[in-house]
């Protein structure tokens, strides 16, 4: 859940990048530290913490367009988990207190089943957390889509955002940055609209 330090006059959120291994995940992460401008002294280091087969990654920032809201300036913190199977755990210890979610599918057609068995784990760690994805802002990413092995956007929708209230989604292209800031920009908007109505006297 976020948190509001009255002190500093700050509201930190927390979004994690989940998805299966090897989508795109640690590249959307490396890729908006070396990019992302922010306030003299915004921005935390990179912090990777390796696994033998995977990585978690972590950093904060404080960005310009987003110095000022409701009074507080807004932090973020982006971590992205391991997509390795065996790493369930650290993904549940990872995604306590997310306030938004960023979901990185691999656009390749053999890919297809690793997505929606990632997807269906991330729903199953939330409600391990007392948490429905309904009430968790997310966007999906359709990533890898320089690949000549894609499959259709028709059939990325059908298969991970078939629900009666459709979330945004993004074709992307992480290596090279084609909707990354995008996707992730229209997950802050998400956020703000979240809590616009609930920063009262301090309470998110």
């Amino acid at each position: 859940m976020a948190i509001v330090n009255q002190a500093t006059r700050e509201l930190q959120i927390k979004i994690v990048y989940c998805g299966p291994a090897m989508s795109g995940k640690t590249t959307n992460i490396e890729l908006l530290h070396d990019k992302l401008e922010t306030e003299a002294g915004g921005k935390g280091k990179l912090i990777s913490l390796a696994t033998s087969s995977d990585r978690t990654l972590f950093f904060d920032f404080l960005p310009i367009e987003a110095a000022s809201f409701k009074g507080f300036k807004t932090r973020f913190q982006l971590y992205a988990v391991p997509g390795q199977v065996t790493y369930n755990t650290t993904r549940q210890l990872v995604l306590r207190g997310v306030d938004g979610v960023v979901f990185v599918a691999d656009s390749q057609h053999e890919r297809m089943a690793e997505n929606v068995e990632s997807f269906q784990n991330l729903i199953e760690n939330l409600q391990s957390l007392m948490l429905n994805i309904n009430d968790i802002p997310y966007v999906l990413q359709y990533n890898k889509r320089d690949l000549a092995n894609v499959v259709p956007l028709e059939q990325l929708e059908n298969l991970l955002n078939n629900r009666n209230l459709k979330v945004p989604s993004f074709l992307g292209t992480a290596i090279n940055g084609e909707g990354v800031l995008e996707a992730l920009n229209h997950l802050k908007f998400m956020l703000f609209q979240k809590f616009a109505n609930r920063l009262t006297g301090g309470d998110v």
